[in-house]
């Protein structure tokens, strides 16, 4: 397995994986329209971008899984003024459970390291055990939930 910066000829496998991880939420999250396309990510521009790294893992050379690492700002009052955040992990169904996951965060956490950053975040579904685990199995640990009301229900 290799793991390796995205490239713009990358774009049509990554849009691919964005749509089936959109598919693999949608029933987690009512609050995502259900019945049109729709697109978390500006993957093309990530790619481009000098404060992301989008990452894609291959394996004899196929495109098996993504991720990306972000420089965020954080707001004044917080000791560091930038995080890294983790997104747009993804691994074919077929290659799940071989570490691939792990691979793509493990080379996220190297990059962040050049960047002089101290702390990294992510979001999950709370009805992603799946990827809850995976993300414990790299050290990350719950920190804040998020929680929300529909008043209209």
């Amino acid at each position: 397995m290799t793991i390796r910066p995205a490239k713009i000829e990358d774009l049509p496998t990554l849009l691919d994986f964005e749509q089936k991880l959109i598919e693999a939420e949608r029933p987690m999250d009512p609050t995502l329209k259900q019945n049109e396309k729709i697109s978390y990510y500006s993957i093309e521009d990530y790619i481009k971008a000098d404060h992301t790294e989008v990452v894609v893992a291959e394996i004899e050379g196929e495109i098996v899984g993504s991720g990306y690492g972000q420089i965020r700002d954080r707001k004044e009052f917080f000791q560091q003024k930038q995080l890294g955040y983790i997104g747009f992990m993804y691994v074919k169904e077929e290659h799940r459970g071989k570490g691939i996951s792990q691979a793509v965060i493990n080379y996220l956490y190297q990059w962040f390291t050049t960047k002089d950053l101290e702390e990294i975040r992510l979001t999950v579904y709370e009805k992603n055990p799946r990827a809850i685990r995976a993300y414990e199995k790299s050290g990350f640990e719950k920190h804040l939930i998020e929680m929300r009301i529909n008043l209209k229900d």
